[in-house]
């Protein structure tokens, strides 16, 4: 299997798509000036207890408090308040590695008896804003890196599942357990299997040593206070997934590109020059297909290419998939033997779905119906093999005897919404006419006001197809007499993404003028 990462950076986001063997799997949007990131650190002021829910709400700084459950303190929360307290208190605290523990706290303990209002703690972004909710957090605290990740004030080694033999594991367990400082837990995650002890030793301190480092920011910080960043979403990706099997990653900023070729010949060196630099005024989406297949995989109905088709709709309280068979029920086969294949492909591209549109909570899927025992238990583990691809956590449940199967999904971020449905582009969904044939008028406006107001010699249109067509016909374009007019050169660029009556204008540097 060949992956592939698109990066399509504009002034506002940043939009990574990730490709496996040419087919849209992941797609990820992230705002530049994103905050609450899952893995940010922060020092926070509790602000109210709740004895009902055994929670407490926190100020992290978001426009809604967030949410940290008892069971979300860690069993070494007494110790990690204590080294807050310490280091805020004390002019020259000492080494963490001679900081007090206490014992874990009681499993079935209530929160009144742990926190106050107004204490200053150390939260980690466990989910991020929802809707209506503020971020969820947790004070087990978790320091990623790319083999390894460090839990302070643990003292357990856990091994990735994913490494399965049996003498990899006690090998690993072994060589972190002779590197590893007191005070320190570590998970070893896959990317680790048959890493040497010097790449492990490098990594650990490194973590280590980001912690520290950070931990004695709180002397002189005021909560809220953000103490440790998480990595940007690019960056984060490329640690969790990056593997051999990458070939290529585009990017077409300049900045995020020398700092993802930092970071893969830190973890990758061979493989430095998968990561190419694209300079280009057509959109990267556009370029390499990708706008084609978010229209086809977005929206209530999914088609697959059997003919086949899935129907996705949400409610607040979880997500419905019904599969339809389409047109190939007509095809002269046995209705088990119809269903049996259907219901399969289905599972595939269910599982694709959850992952590129990151939907969480509870799915219920409707199967088409099949009476065989055994070809429910196919369609059940063909699921189960799909979903492991995923590196969201997820449960499954069998199917039922009614044809339905249950499946429950980590939510972390808000779930990737992509509107494909578009509104009538002539009366936009009144009912009521507005002259398409206006929209070259309303154009030349737009661009008067421009040389009027902005002073800019070189302009670019973007807009949609049809208008870039007519505003470029015949010998004497309407875009060349408006170049003699305003004596300004105009560049006109067709955009499929856009609808027949969207149009922008951009400056020389590819920066949008807002009119």
């Amino acid at each position: 299997m060949s992956n592939e990462l698109v990066i399509d950076v504009t002034s506002s986001e940043i939009v990574i798509a990730l490709l496996e063997d040419k087919r849209l799997v992941e797609l990820t949007k992230e705002k530049s000036n994103n905050q609450f990131t899952v893995g940010d650190i922060y020092l926070a002021r509790v602000k109210k207890i709740m004895p009902g829910l055994n929670a407490a709400f926190i100020d992290v700084g978001y426009e809604r408090d967030a949410f940290l459950h008892y069971l979300d303190l860690g069993p070494q929360f007494n110790t990690l308040a204590g080294l807050v307290k310490t280091i805020m208190r004390e002019k020259h605290p000492p080494s963490l590695k001679k900081i007090k523990t206490y014992p874990d706290i009681d499993k079935n303990g209530k929160i009144k008896d742990v926190l106050e209002g107004g204490d200053r703690i150390l939260v980690q972004v466990a989910k991020e804003p929802i809707s209506t909710k503020g971020p969820r957090l947790t004070s087990e605290i978790s320091i990623p890196g790319r083999n390894l990740v460090l839990i302070p004030f643990s003292k357990k080694i856990s091994i990735s599942k994913n490494i399965n033999s049996t003498e990899e594991r006690k090998r690993l367990k072994n060589l972190i357990q002779s590197i590893k400082p007191k005070n320190y837990g570590v998970i070893v995650r896959t990317a680790a299997r048959e890493k040497k002890v010097a790449v492990l030793d490098s990594e650990l301190r490194g973590l280590i040593e980001k912690w520290e480092k950070a931990v004695y920011r709180v002397r002189n910080a005021n909560p809220p206070k953000l103490i440790i960043g998480e990595l940007n979403r690019t960056t984060a990706i490329l640690r969790d997934i990056f593997s051999s099997n990458f070939n290529h990653i585009y990017i077409n900023d300049k900045a995020i590109y020398n700092e993802l070729k930092d970071y893969i010949s830190s973890i990758a060196p061979e493989k430095e020059k998968i990561v190419k630099y694209v300079n280009g005024k057509q959109s990267l989406f556009e370029h390499y297909g990708i706008d084609k297949q978010i229209k086809a995989l977005f929206g209530k109905t999914v088609t697959m290419k059997t003919g086949a088709y899935l129907i996705i709709e949400h409610t607040e309280a979880l997500h419905t998939i019904d599969v339809n068979s389409g047109n190939r029920s007509r095809k002269g086969v046995g209705q088990e033997e119809n269903a049996l294949q259907v219901n399969m492909l289905a599972a595939e591209e269910i599982a694709r779905q959850l992952r590129l549109r990151d939907m969480g909570g509870i799915i219920v899927v409707d199967f088409i119906d099949m009476n065989d025992s055994e070809n429910r238990k196919k369609v059940f583990e063909k699921m189960r093999d799909e979903l492991s691809k995923d590196r969201t956590k997820s449960n499954i449940l069998p199917l039922s005897k009614f044809g339905l199967m249950q499946i429950t999904r980590q939510r972390v971020r808000p779930e990737m919404h992509v509107v494909t449905a578009e509104k009538c582009p002539t009366c936009g969904g009144t009912g009521q006419i507005n002259p398409a044939i206006l929209i070259p008028d309303q154009i030349e406006n737009n661009l008067r006001y421009i040389v009027q107001t902005i002073s800019r010699t070189n302009l670019t249109l973007k807009t949609h197809p049809y208008i870039a067509a007519y505003l470029n016909k015949g010998l004497w374009p309407i875009r060349f007499k408006w170049m003699i007019k305003y004596k300004r050169r105009i560049k006109i660029i067709p955009e499929k993404s856009y609808d027949l009556l969207n149009y922008k204008f951009f400056d020389k540097y590819n920066e949008e003028i807002i009119v």
